[in-house]
């Protein structure tokens, strides 16, 4: 029954579960309830990491199949963020996101308390096409450098990217930013001291299986998708970015 381990269940804890069962609530449901109000009370604050399954399944007195849902449910909802190899944790408060004319993420985190990193996933050139051809000012065969990345707070994975920069001026740019892990710092090796915002469109959707894997997020889990343009100081279109942010970890913050 929903995974239920009757052995060794006595006393009071046995008996929660039977009344729970009495009144048609699962054993799953009643787990993920608990979780949820011991992290609402502040007894597993944001960032904490919850105990194993095999230690909760002990304290439950159920099997870890009836805690695997029970996490499952949790993270569906966006309270808990399972990471492979690691464990699972209460998801962080959500990180206010200027979006600005200025637009920094390694400041912005660090402007709250986080350490900032940007993790270089894979490199190609491509051609710009009609859409990035239009976005960057480019023939539809202009060369372009593509970089996929993945952008974290801490350990916690913010968004993922896809930025394309105009070639042959950035040649090798996705080394310099394997090494520094920011694209400020990455675009100072180029000779581009400044840089701003020229367009931003937002929308949301429901993840891909890929993105859902790279941002720990739970099937069915929203992104907002923020597509982009930024020029240099003196008006050239540099870069072209779509970021998918995990909706539950960013609130934006639009300024004027």
């Amino acid at each position: 029954m929903d995974g239920i381990d009757d052995k060794g269940m006595t006393g009071e804890r046995a008996d929660a579960v039977l009344v729970a069962r009495r009144l048609g609530v699962s054993v799953w449901r009643q787990i993920a309830d608990t979780l949820e109000a011991e992290i609402a009370s502040g007894r597993l604050p944001p960032g904490a990491q919850l105990e194993t399954e095999a230690v909760l399944a002990d304290r439950f007195s159920v099997n870890r199949h009836t805690v695997r849902r029970a996490l499952a449910a949790l993270a569906e909802r966006g309270i808990v963020r399972a990471t492979r190899g690691r464990g699972t944790f209460v998801e962080a408060r959500p990180l206010t996101y200027p979006l600005g004319s200025r637009v920094r993420f390694s400041e912005i985190v660090a402007g709250a308390g986080h350490e900032a990193w940007g993790e270089l996933v894979s490199e190609r050139e491509i051609a710009a096409g009609p859409s990035l051809g239009r976005a960057l000012g480019l023939p539809e065969d202009g060369p372009l450098l593509e970089l996929a990345t993945i952008h974290r707070a801490d350990d916690t994975p913010i968004s993922v990217a896809r930025t394309c920069l105009p070639l042959p001026r950035f040649a090798g740019f996705g080394q310099v930013y394997a090494e520094c892990g920011s694209i400020t710092r990455a675009y100072a090796a180029f000779a581009v001291a400044d840089y701003v915002r020229l367009t931003t469109r937002i929308s949301a959707r429901i993840a891909t299986a890929e993105e859902a894997l790279a941002l720990d997020l739970a099937s069915g889990r929203v992104v907002l998708v923020v597509e982009s343009v930024n020029v240099d100081a003196e008006g050239c279109r540099i870069q072209a970015t779509r970021s998918c942010f995990a909706a539950d970890r960013v609130e934006f913050l639009v300024e004027s």
